[in-house]
Parts: C-alpha cells; sequence; structure tokens
C-alpha cells in the first residue's frame, strides 16, 4: 500500500507564550471552538492545551467540533455544558479506544485531564496499539448517507434552508464541489461524484454511489447541482437550527395558517419537481401525528429534529 505523506505546517502563534510550570493565567484568548472551560473561568494553565488537541482529535474523527452554536456565547456555554455527542455518525463506527482517548482529553476538570506523556502513551497512540486500521466515512459521506434516508419533505426543506446559507458557513463546502467539478459544468455527474468520494477515502460500490447519487439529485435530472450538494452535505447542526426551521415552515405556510396543508405542501413539491401523490401520502403518513390532514409547525419540528441526537425534538420558538 503506498502512503502520502505530507509536511505538516502549524501557523498563527500570535497570542502564544511559553508556560511556565505552576504559573496561573487568567486572560481570555484563542478561538472559540477550542477554548477550554477553565480558560473561559480565566483560571488555567498548560492543562488547556490538552484540551484544545482533545477537540482537533475529536474534529478529525468526525468532521465537525464537539462544541457548537450560531454564537460565540452560545459556543462557551456548550463548552462549560460539557456534553460531548458520541452517538452521531461516524462516532458508532468509531472505536472505544479513539472515544477513550477523546474523553480524557475533554475532561473539564484540569486537574483530572490526561497529560500529555499520557496522551502519548495511549493504547489508541502508540505503535502498535489499539488503532483500527478501518477507513472511517468522511464527514461528507456520513452526511449524505443520513439525507438519503429523509423524507421528500425534510429534503426540501434543507433546500429552502441551504439555499440561503452565507457564503461564509459554505465556504469550506463549496470549495470542496468545485474541486469535484472536474469539468466546471456547475454540476457533478456520477462519475465525479465517485471520483470526489473515492479522494476522501470512501470504499464504496458502484451501486451505494448511484444511490447517494440518486438521493441528492433532488430534481431528478441525473446530475447534482451547487445547491443540491450543499443540502445533502452541510453540517445538521447548521442547517436544523430553530431559525432556519422556522424560516422553512414559513415557506411551505403561504397562508400564514400555522399549517401545512395538502394544497401547499403539493405547490411547493410541484415547485421543485418532485410532486407526486405517493409521496405527499407519505410525508402526511409519518409527519402529520395528529391525523387532521396537514402539519403544524410542532410537526414539522419533529419531523425536521428527528434523528439528530443532540437536539431536542421539539423547537421552542412560537410561530404567532
Amino acid at each position: 500500500m503506498c502512503i502520502m505523506v505530507s509536511m505538516i505546517k502549524a501557523t498563527d502563534f500570535g497570542l502564544s507564550v511559553f508556560i511556565e510550570e505552576g504559573k496561573v493565567y487568567h486572560d481570555v484568548a484563542g478561538s472559540a471552538y477550542y477554548v477550554a472551560p477553565e480558560v473561559l473561568e480565566r483560571n488555567y494553565g498548560k492543562e488547556s492545551d490538552i484540551w484544545s488537541a482533545g477537540i482537533i482529535l475529536y474534529i478529525l474523527l468526525c468532521g465537525v467540533p464537539p462544541f457548537w452554536a450560531e454564537t460565540e456565547n452560545g459556543i462557551f456555554d456548550a463548552i462549560l455544558k460539557g456534553k460531548i455527542d458520541f452517538e452521531s455518525d461516524p462516532w458508532p463506527s468509531i472505536s472505544s479506544s479513539a472515544k477513550d482517548l477523546v474523553t480524557k482529553m475533554l475532561n473539564p476538570d484540569p486537574k483530572k485531564r490526561i497529560t500529555p506523556e499520557e496522551v502519548l502513551a495511549h493504547p489508541w497512540m502508540i505503535e502498535g496499539g489499539d488503532a483500527s486500521d478501518k477507513p472511517i466515512d468522511s464527514a461528507v459521506l456520513s452526511r449524505m448517507k443520513q439525507f438519503r434516508a429523509m423524507n421528500k419533505l425534510k429534503k426540501l426543506a434543507l433546500k429552502v434552508i441551504a439555499q440561503n446559507m452565507s457564503e461564509e458557513e459554505i465556504k469550506g463546502l463549496k470549495a470542496m464541489f468545485i474541486n469535484m467539478d472536474t469539468d466546471n459544468s456547475g454540476y457533478l455527474t456520477y462519475e465525479e461524484l465517485k471520483t470526489g468520494l473515492a479522494q476522501l477515502g470512501s470504499k464504496l460500490t458502484e451501486v451505494e454511489v448511484m444511490q447517494l447519487m440518486e438521493a441528492a439529485d433532488f430534481d431528478g435530472d441525473g446530475t447534482i447541482d451547487y445547491t443540491e450538494f450543499i443540502t445533502a452535505t452541510m453540517h445538521r447542526h447548521r442547517l436544523e437550527t430553530e431559525e432556519n426551521i422556522l424560516r422553512a415552515f414559513r415557506y411551505f405556510d403561504k397562508d400564514s395558517s400555522g399549517y401545512i396543508t395538502t394544497d401547499e405542501l403539493e405547490a411547493a413539491m410541484m415547485e421543485y419537481g418532485v410532486a407526486d401523490e405517493n409521496s405527499i401520502k407519505e410525508i402526511l403518513s409519518e409527519v402529520d401525528t395528529d391525523n387532521d390532514g396537514r402539519i403544524n409547525y410542532d410537526e414539522f419540528c419533529t419531523m425536521m429534529k428527528g434523528g439528530t441526537s443532540t437536539q431536542p425534538n421539539r423547537c421552542s420558538f412560537s410561530i404567532s
């Protein structure tokens, strides 16, 4: 097996200092996602670097940070709460040894946090240790698989949301799409998707790639356009915020009645070229839990947040 090795370069040491043994620091500094809880409490030492390295390891394994919110203060609140998601994909397929190391590096108590020497001696880190050689799905591939399992209403709602995302929020996925779109057509063909996923480490069969292709190809034209790609691959935390869910619900609820009627559902699906009688019946059967023939906001929220273990299934926003 040929292994490509690249030089790693670390940059941006503008706020770095040499830690003095036993010295306590009080200034809050660093990027929000990587800040240790004791830094936020303005009482920290060298142990905070192990926390930040643990955040990086978590991201390398699953593609997203463990503590996320739409605002910096929200991120800080999540860090102080300290709940780590080991349930969402791809974590079920990641070894218990890797999760053990991440857990020890992200111990909220710096006195109990694993030391640098213990990190390097951990069974998952040492040569010939517990680390699996089984490739894990890239974050993008995991999200495409999740997207495939969604009903048409949720896919359509996510597409409505994705169309309103800022350039900053989607710049990474935009770069990935451009890299996969080798003929610069603005669309991904089956061959381009297959090649692109292989470059991400995917070992999918041709049938599995075709299944993902068909799931992301929302309008059924045989290709994946830019918005379809963003919709299928963007992290659910970013798409499924309550503000975005409310915005999507209002898109469908044209008459602002507080309900998505069968006619409104059909009209929206026709607009995107995905309306058919069976799909509409399936959506109502799945989402309309009180069987009144329409979808209220709570039902819509439950559908949108279903399968996202790190979020409650109900929204706290009111549509009034």
